[in-house]
């Protein structure tokens, strides 16, 4: 058995291995990585972000052409050549995974197409497609091994039970299909196939779509969902599914406890993802795995043991690839001996769907969760005529979308008074001038005389005039 060395092993070439694979070796490192497919890419590339958005495009241009009649444009129905769809979507994958083995090739990075296994805290073995074996022995390592679908408990295998991955290769488009799961990939899948002609539905067990998004962006999405899914069933549980030949039985269960039943062509599964981090070896190295399978690493990215890093979602929460792109760099600013952390205030995250809706920082639901003493009040965030209110105003008036904080009204409440102090200031000021001015020009006044003051300071005249002024504000005018 062959065997190399390296300074750093990437395992697993997705969006957060390659980006750390790249960055590493344009630091200067010695960098190897290692993928089960042929080229970089990961599930972004190859089963997921790239091939959804490629078909989610095409579902666009098929629901545009429909819409245009609404300004006069009038297509015939489209036809869909599923055969051509696929191989061009495939295409499109083809071509970037494969620019990007370019790019690892132009970097000198040694990519190897195989399956790692610790043996130890510094080697792995690699082995490869035709079934020959090779070790890495390495300085640090960085854990990329992303994650796999998960599917319902004692559902049966049959080809009519898709999963995120099996529903990307459209094999055909079912009459009718139902989508278990509505999170951002099962709509996203959802959309495409309702486009192209399958007669969607969705169950969701939790009480609203999108679980983690704002209410107020689902609420939006929803409505125009409904225009093209047959139904949305929400807080709904799948209790049962039966194959035949030809066709999937789905026993659902609604809130009620009351059970009922439904037939489709097939279903598919998408109620979320778990880590790639079994059949790894780890415990031939000394990286420790919580409950859920996520490897533990600390702020820099750096597991149980010190020689071995971990990104991306095997790394944990959220399994979004512009999360695993950074927690790469992180680690290998880590390995590199420089002062990093990954800590993130908040991590942006978008549906691709139409409309699209993306969402930032905590959503008002999470603020509401946070805050149990400040709850909201609608007048707090809604004018006088029932619209948003515009953030004009100062950043710290808010606190997220919830209700201000107790110290910030107070500082509020004090400003306020200031500010009425210092007009109540003013209007005094200005009623004694005013009374001054009053005065001063009740007496009798001779204009010829304040004209030779003016022009002669120096007169004699300015004693008894200042008296005289004096005289009549004493007197009140």
């Amino acid at each position: 058995m062959s065997e190399i060395k390296t300074q750093l092993l990437v395992i697993g070439a997705g969006p957060g291995g390659y980006a750390a694979a790249f960055y590493a070796a344009d630091s200067g490192m010695e960098v190897t990585l290692v993928d089960t497919e042929l080229h970089p890419g990961g599930v972004c590339l190859y089963r997921g972000c790239i091939p959804s958005k490629a078909l989610l495009h095409a579902a666009k241009v098929v629901s545009e052409s429909r819409d245009a009649k609404k300004f006069g444009i009038v297509f015939n129905e489209p036809a869909i050549d599923v055969d051509k769809l696929r191989s061009w979507k495939n295409d499109i994958v083809s071509k970037m995974t494969g620019n990007l083995g370019l790019l690892a090739k132009s970097r000198k990075v040694t990519f190897i197409q195989g399956k790692a296994t610790f043996v130890d805290s510094n080697t792995v073995k690699v082995k490869r497609p035709d079934s020959s074996s090779q070790n890495v022995r390495f300085e640090y390592a960085i854990l990329a091994t992303g994650s796999r679908p998960i599917l319902l408990p004692n559902v049966p295998d049959s080809p009519l039970i898709l999963n995120s991955t099996t529903g990307l290769e459209l094999q055909t488009i079912p009459s009718s299909l139902l989508v278990v799961g509505g999170g951002y990939i099962g709509l996203e899948l959802g959309t495409v196939y309702a486009e192209l002609g399958s007669e969607v539905s969705v169950v969701e067990m939790t009480p609203g779509l999108l679980p983690g998004a704002d209410r107020d962006l689902v609420n939006v999405l929803e409505k125009r969902l409904k225009t093209i899914f047959k139904s949305i069933m929400l807080g709904t549980k799948v209790a049962k599914v039966e194959t035949t030949a030809k066709n999937v039985k789905v026993t659902f269960e609604n809130p009620d406890g009351k059970t009922s039943q439904q037939t489709y062509d097939k279903i598919l599964i998408a109620i979320g993802r778990k880590p790639n981090s079994s059949d790894l070896g780890l415990e031939n190295a000394k990286v420790k795995v919580t409950p859920k399978g996520f490897v533990q690493v600390d702020l820099q990215r750096r597991t149980t043991d010190s020689a071995i890093f971990a990104i991306g979602d095997v790394a944990g929460e959220p399994m979004l690839a512009h999360k695993a792109s950074h927690e790469g760099r992180v680690a290998v600013d880590a390995i590199a001996g420089k002062k990093t952390a990954f800590e993130p205030k908040a991590i942006p995250a978008v549906v691709f769907i139409d409309p699209e809706i993306a969402w930032c920082g905590l959503t008002e639901t999470q603020a509401r969760q946070e805050n149990p003493g400040h709850p909201s009040s609608p007048h707090d965030l809604r004018n006088d005529h029932g619209s948003r209110r515009k953030f004009l105003r100062p950043r710290h008036a808010y606190l997220s979308t919830t209700q201000r904080s107790k110290e910030v009204r107070n500082k509020e409440a004090k400003n306020k008074k200031n500010r009425a102090g210092s007009l109540a200031s003013c209007l005094l000021i200005l009623c004694i001038l005013s009374l001054f001015l009053a005065s001063y020009f009740s007496a009798p006044f001779n204009l010829n005389s304040a004209v030779s003051l003016s022009l002669n300071p120096s007169s004699s005249a300015y004693p008894a005039l200042i008296s005289r002024t004096y005289n009549a504000s004493c007197r009140g005018g």
